[in-house]
């Protein structure tokens, strides 16, 4: 097991490293930052002096290793619209993306379960035929024109649910963090842009599911179980389910990962305080440090969630040694 994270670190290092070189190295690319800092009010000279002053007259490579430096110590530079630490203006919209990527991690797993085991139990029926349909349907519609068809229904047409935005009745937690779980004006907010979100993912679940729940139960270990008598039940959902969950956890952790991108084009459309809307304002703005620093933070987090997801494959299915050559 320590052998096992020494690798992964050192893994999750390279990777780092690479991600923060690929950031770094596209920002000059992006536009003219003191455009949106300074107007076309300021003479060229004037320019050229807060040019030097942030550095930006440098070459890469100085400028790369001075950012290095200071990542080291955790400081990923100073947002230049917001005049604070880029990771900490990340880090205060982080609670609205992980909120929102967690309600729609638990939509994923509280619908593809049950409606994949359906599928592969009850492969002939009008509503496995019906599911099936509509996940081909929910792949092949991407999710902003998913996001916009929920408003216009939800929102505008029935009235139901809210249209943008968090709410309100927000409940601090520790660190300062504020959620919208503990209270009804917060989850009505959260239930168009979840849902949203987890449209992405939920059809490839369910058809994942199915699929292997229908490899599984062709098993003679399964066959075994139904011959001695074994409740249906016991059989699909204890012998069967957990072995066709080993490879579903392997792709739901990747997956989850993307979704944290994702959120970018769902945040959008619902005015969602969180890091994939700060990005895209910060790319408007050409806040280069900020946009370096959001793409180093979801780097982190998909080197994060699948070093976890490691751990936890490991754990559920024994013949997978975590330190050995199939690590």
């Amino acid at each position: 097991m320590l052998l096992f994270l020494f690798r992964r670190l050192m893994q999750g290092l390279v990777v780092m490293f690479v991600i923060s070189l690929i950031s770094f190295s596209i920002q000059d690319n992006l536009g003219d930052p003191l455009r949106e800092m300074v107007g076309q009010a300021v003479s060229e000279a004037e320019r050229q002096q807060l040019r030097d002053e942030l550095g930006l007259n440098d070459s890469f490579l100085t400028q790369y290793g001075r950012f290095i430096t200071k990542a080291m110590q955790g400081d990923l530079g100073t947002s230049y619209f917001f005049k604070e630490p880029a990771l900490d203006v990340i880090l205060g919209k982080m609670p609205a993306t992980l909120e929102l990527v967690f309600a729609a991690t638990l939509i994923i797993i509280f619908t593809s379960i049950p409606a994949g085991v359906y599928c592969a139990i009850k492969p002939n029926t009008l509503l496995t035929k019906a599911i099936l349909g509509i996940s081909i349907l929910g792949i092949s519609v991407p999710v902003f024109l998913t996001a916009i068809f929920s408003i216009y229904l939800f929102s505008i047409e029935l009235g139901w649910l809210p249209s943008y935005g968090r709410g309100d009745e927000l409940v601090p937690l520790l660190g300062g963090w504020e959620t919208g779980f503990l209270t009804a004006d917060g989850l009505k907010h959260l239930i168009l842009p979840a849902v949203s979100l987890a449209s992405i993912m939920l059809p490839l679940f369910i058809r994942l599911i199915r699929s292997e729940m229908v490899e599984t139960l062709s098993t003679e270990y399964v066959k075994f179980a139904k011959a001695k008598g074994l409740k249906k039940a016991r059989v699909y959902f204890l012998h069967a389910l957990k072995n066709t969950m080993l490879p579903v956890i392997t792709v739901g952790g990747v997956q989850i990962g993307t979704m944290v991108a994702y959120t970018i084009l769902t945040e959008t459309v619902f005015q969602w305080p969180g890091m994939g809307f700060l990005f895209l304002e910060a790319v408007n703005r050409v806040d280069t440090p900020l946009i370096v620093a959001y793409l180093i933070v979801v780097g982190g987090v998909f080197v994060v969630v699948n070093t976890l997801v490691d751990l936890i494959y490991g754990l559920i299915n024994p013949t997978v040694k975590l330190a050995g050559g199939n690590a």
